[in-house]
């Protein structure tokens, strides 16, 4: 959410932001009806203060008369002051409804484009994975050494469901307690949080109302969450924290639930893209400075790269272009691990800032040197995603007689250098 202030004064800015994240938002509509909120706000609290003043004309009246004329004065000037509370209650439902749906600001070096297809390459790491046989994809690599059965996943769950049996269980709790170790060693505080949580908190992130199909939502009206962004940033929601506290560095561990709607018939094979899955998340709160969520940004994108890195497999970092933003996003990284049989690099992680447009939201603040209330900025990036990485880290580890060898820096925390029949 973008402070109303800064919109008015700023209305080409954020058109622009719209138009270049390809985000149907008129300005112009909120900028009306924040006019027609001004005007109601302004006159409930002039007729207020007639209500207030002829509040103690009453208590003051020398005769019963006078006492009579302002108590019928009082009256009418109340009856006027809720007809204005009602028609200032139907505007503020439109004006918070626009103001939910005001894209952030893109950073200058955000790239135009509109999907991830134009999203413009930043750096590669090393070579692409070359095999003296012919490789095979991690379905029929998984399935023939019993690590996965997608049949009665699918049975059980319905489309995208999956089991992970024998190995592959223990390689994920392997790549957990590493990522564990990793991470924390980057000065992050480990959270476990809740799961589901109330719908203010998707708000709260960025991710209502735009992606309402992409959750599962509960009868009670709480949601599953997507991402452990989710809570993480609900943490410290209404609060005031003191500068000498920030930044406030958390890795969450969750399970994390999406539809994938809109994806039916996209990425359906395997372990690409799932229903429910496991991840590692960094986020930062730090002071409201462009130059700290900038700095804060590379470390979280280096965090994962370096990560990805000690597994030894080939990665490609992208600038991702505005049509592929959020609302919120100011400035968006993708890594994209490289996966052999399709010969093609996909998506493992992202790594975002928002400035305060999430804080906002949230409501959560920080009192500056000089005692001035401010928003803290934000920012989120992937640290690891089970079982997705299992694609490229088999994918990229498959031996010629079937065989998978688990990366060097994994065999202390899976107990053995390879996985075969």
């Amino acid at each position: 959410m973008l402070d109303i202030k800064f919109i008015r004064e700023n209305k080409d800015i954020v058109a622009m932001a719209a138009k270049k994240k390809h985000v149907d938002f008129k300005v112009e509509e909120l900028i009306a009806i924040d006019d027609k909120r001004r005007i109601l706000l302004g006159s409930v609290e002039k007729r207020r203060a007639e209500q207030n003043s002829a509040n103690d004309g009453i208590a003051s009246a020398k005769t019963p008369e006078d006492r009579a004329k302002l108590i019928a004065a009082m009256k009418a000037v109340k009856t006027e002051m809720e007809k204005d509370e009602a028609s200032l209650k139907e505007v503020m439902k439109d004006w918070q409804n626009l103001m939910l749906r005001v894209p952030n600001i893109p950073d200058m070096s955000v790239p135009e484009g509109n999907s991830e297809a134009d999203n413009v390459e930043m750096k590669t790491w090393g070579d692409r994975t070359k095999f003296t046989f012919e490789p095979k994809d991690h379905v029929e690599i998984m399935t023939a050494l019993k690590m996965v059965d997608f049949e009665r996943g699918q049975k059980v769950h319905g489309f995208r469901g999956y089991y992970l049996t024998g190995d592959a269980v223990k390689l994920c709790f392997a790549i957990w307690n590493y990522a564990s170790d990793f991470f924390t060693s980057k000065n992050f505080n480990l959270v476990m949080p809740p799961m589901i949580v109330r719908k203010v908190n998707f708000y709260g992130t960025g991710h209502l109302p735009a992606d309402v199909d992409d959750f599962y939502m509960t009868q009670d009206g709480d949601g599953l969450i997507a991402t452990a962004e989710i809570p993480l940033m609900g943490l410290h929601s209404d609060e005031v924290l003191k500068l000498e506290e920030l930044p406030k560095r958390y890795l969450g561990f969750s399970a994390c639930f999406r539809r994938e709607a809109g994806a039916h018939s996209k990425d359906v094979k395997g372990l690409i893209r799932v229903n429910e899955f496991y991840k590692f998340e960094q986020l930062i709160l730090c002071e409201a400075s462009h130059d700290r969520s900038v700095k804060f940004h590379e470390e979280l994108n280096r965090n994962t790269e370096e990560f990805i890195e000690t597994l030894g497999i080939p990665y490609r970092t992208v600038n991702n272009c505005a049509g592929d933003l959020g609302r919120g996003h100011v400035k968006m990284y993708d890594i994209e691990l490289w996966i052999p049989k399709e010969a093609k690099y996909r998506e493992i992680s992202s790594a975002s800032y928002f400035h305060d447009f999430q804080a906002r939201r949230c409501n959560i603040r920080y009192k500056d040197a000089d005692g001035k209330m401010k928003y803290v900025h934000s920012l989120n990036a992937t640290a690891i995603p089970t079982p997705r990485i299992l694609v490229s880290l088999i994918e990229n580890y498959q031996q010629a007689d079937g065989s998978i060898k688990i990366p060097d820096v994994l065999v202390k925390y899976f107990g053995k250098d390879s996985i075969c029949l």
